[in-house]
């Protein structure tokens, strides 16, 4: 069982990404393919005594930036680090998935074009988790892989959320939401009126429309909505949740009593930052994929590398692809439940 690295993904690679890879090996001692130039990763592992043991390296000269364009890239790009990962996950039955921090359109559209969909799945979505107030997650999808979306999809995405709530979160009967302007059955625009009728008629269970404001209520295990908007969702809370410590620092190093307050609740404070650091948990799934694939952020660090790739191996453990195509075609056997572009 491998694991695919992209070592050249991200604004800190190679060396937090050898390092991610690394601890990965060390705790849980899975195989690790890293793949992207080769001298310079022995290099950067030797220069900061990076243990390269249970790590095969897969030389690859080229590098995908953000200033590529996906699709361009991804076709003449060939020995590019992504483009070569993702070759090497479609082409070897051993490799399990892929974890990338690079450019995330080229991940998105590279996934789509070289390991291809699973069949039924018009669009595969980004669907991170989210943290909530009561302790738990939700997952958001899409949350940018589908900027322009139609019912059908929005459909496909309750599924899919649906069968990961399952084999992920172990929710029994996962609530399933979709986001609109009001909490109200005939809210919202044009696509999701229709998206909701047929959400309702899928074997999920659909607790109706809500509002982005109780995204992180802990009222819904699974929220859906097209890329768009969930992405303008997830910023918005990421640039939330950022202002809100940048206050609560202001405030508790205002004064003398007030810094007294702040040490003594330092511990908890940090429990909430904790809570809040995309670092943590890995990355976002792109869900709707023939093999698992992690999109790690941009920014990530070694810790958040090494959840990227116990995300892949928990998922391929859990089953999800398998469960995903089962939940698609649960009603209709040989036809997915939901057709559409």
């Amino acid at each position: 069982m491998r694991i695919i690295v992209d070592a050249f993904g991200g604004d800190n690679a190679p060396l937090e990404v050898i390092k991610g890879a690394a601890m990965a090996v060390a705790e849980y001692g899975h195989t690790v393919v890293l793949v992207g130039r080769e001298e310079e990763i022995r290099r950067v592992a030797a220069d900061k005594d990076i243990p390269l043991t249970g790590m095969e390296i897969v030389d690859a000269p080229d590098v995908i930036t953000n200033d590529d364009v996906p699709t361009t890239a991804i076709r003449t790009k060939k020995e590019s680090s992504l483009v070569v990962a993702l070759d090497r996950v479609k082409n070897d039955e051993e490799c399990i998935g892929m974890v990338s921090a690079g450019s995330t359109g080229a991940v998105l559209t590279g996934s789509f074009l070289k390991i291809g969909r699973i069949k039924g799945i018009s669009r595969p979505a980004l669907a991170p988790l989210l943290p909530t107030v009561d302790g738990g997650n939700v997952l958001l999808i899409d949350c940018g892989a589908n900027v322009d979306c139609k019912p059908a999809m929005l459909a496909q995405f309750a599924l899919m959320g649906n069968a990961y709530a399952k084999a992920i979160l172990n929710k029994e009967n996962p609530r399933v939401a979709l986001m609109s302007n009001g909490t109200e059955d005939k809210k919202g625009n044009e696509l999701t009126k229709e998206a909701f009728g047929l959400i309702k008629e899928l074997p999920v269970n659909f607790v109706g429309n809500m509002e982005a404001r109780d995204l992180l209520s802990g009222d819904f295990d699974v929220v859906v909505c097209d890329g768009f908007w969930g992405n303008v969702a997830l910023k918005s809370c990421e640039g939330t949740a950022a202002m809100l410590m940048k206050l609560l620092k202001k405030e508790i190093m205002s004064g003398f009593f007030s810094k007294i307050a702040g040490a003594m609740l330092k511990k908890k404070f940090k429990n909430i930052q904790k809570v809040m650091d995309y670092n943590a948990g890995g990355g976002a799934p792109f869900i709707g994929v023939e093999k698992l694939v992690i999109k790690s952020h941009g920014s990530s660090k070694a810790k958040s590398i090494c959840g990227s790739i116990m995300q892949v191996v928990n998922m391929h453990k859990a089953g999800l692809i398998e469960k995903i195509k089962k939940e698609l075609y649960a009603t209709n056997g040989e036809q997915p439940a939901i057709t559409g572009n």
